[in-house]
């Protein structure tokens, strides 16, 4: 989804996209393709070595401006063969865990990534942090609407990306059971990797409010600003709520989500819940009635992730692309 805002905020100056990518969901693949991309399905292969054999040929067949990878599997030895290649390469990265790098743009959005260690070559520019954040046009549009911030969070948003492997969606429902009484309202959003539709199905049928579950949802930016709190994942989710100001409370589902989500605790701006691996529904509980009656927390959490956010994070990457490959160039 972040490689979509970035190819739309690429589309607005005239450019076109494809996406080269193993991706199993074909609702996902309708939705690039309903921007104007091309989708062209990877095969599967034994090996990540042989797999990217495909893609250099497929690349070898087409002009392209910059090549985006975005993905853990890729290392320097794939990154060093599209540069051989005569690509411009973009490389987005959330944890520093390669040996190095080779690219000429290295972007990582999260908070606390300046302080990470990237072992690359001195050309190298690197766009670090949420001013980089990728957000599609949505939620650029809906941060002009006004955000009122009552006393009690009564609105309750849950979503946690697009798998939820560990089904962590059933533990939330069972924190959610606990506030019976204070009149919630509760929308409940399942990706569309997701696997437990009828697990959570039969979770929230006992739940004494009213609850809506939503599959292949296509605009979360209106579903935020409906809400007032959001129980959500630790990964690029959160720069979405940030940007419309909507306080949180983050679950870790994946190691390279452990570092957002204490960086944003730290920051004010979400409340961390800390791993799905620890969490039960008394834990989650206790952390949503800390924000659920407070209206001055989620007010100063509201204003801090808006400040940290502009939602102008994608623009600003394709004009690094543009001012990249001016250099290059020259």
């Amino acid at each position: 989804m972040r490689c979509l805002a970035l190819v739309q905020a690429w589309q607005r100056l005239g450019g076109a996209a494809v996406f080269l990518s193993r991706c199993e969901s074909f609702a996902l693949q309708e939705r690039i393709c309903a921007t104007g991309s091309d989708f062209i399905p990877l095969p599967p292969s034994d090996s990540d070595c042989a797999g990217f054999e495909t893609i250099l040929s497929l690349l070898a067949k087409r002009q392209t401006f910059f090549v985006v990878l975005d993905g853990y599997h890729f290392g320097p030895e794939q990154q060093q063969a599209l540069r051989g290649a005569g690509h411009r390469l973009l490389v987005i990265d959330d944890i520093a865990h390669l040996s190095c790098y080779h690219a000429d743009i290295l972007l990582n959005q999260n908070l606390g990534s300046i302080r990470l260690s990237y072992q690359c070559a001195p050309e190298t520019l690197l766009l670090l942090g949420p001013n980089y954040a990728l957000l599609r046009p949505e939620f650029v549009a809906a941060r002009r609407r006004v955000r009122t911030v009552p006393e009690l969070a009564r609105r309750i948003l849950v979503t946690l990306g697009g798998s939820d492997p560990e089904n962590v969606t059933v533990t939330v429902i069972d924190a959610l059971r606990r506030f019976g009484a204070a009149g919630l309202e509760v929308r409940i959003v399942l990706g569309p990797a997701n696997r437990h539709l009828n697990t959570v199905r039969e979770a929230i049928a006992s739940l004494p409010m009213p609850v809506e579950l939503l599959t292949h949802v296509s605009d979360m930016a209106a579903l935020m600003t409906w809400a007032d709190l959001a129980i959500t994942a630790g990964g690029s989710t959160c720069w979405e709520l940030a940007c419309l100001g909507l306080s949180a409370v983050t679950i870790v589902l994946a190691e390279n989500q452990r570092c957002v989500a204490e960086e944003l605790s730290v920051a004010g701006i979400a409340v961390n819940a800390g791993s799905h691996r620890d969490l039960s529904g008394e834990h989650l509980a206790a952390k949503l009635e800390s924000v659920l009656y407070s209206s001055f927390r989620r007010l100063r959490m509201s204003q801090r992730g808006r400040e940290l956010v502009d939602g102008r994070g994608a623009d600003r990457v394709v004009s690094a692309l543009l001012h990249r490959s001016c250099v290059r160039a020259a």
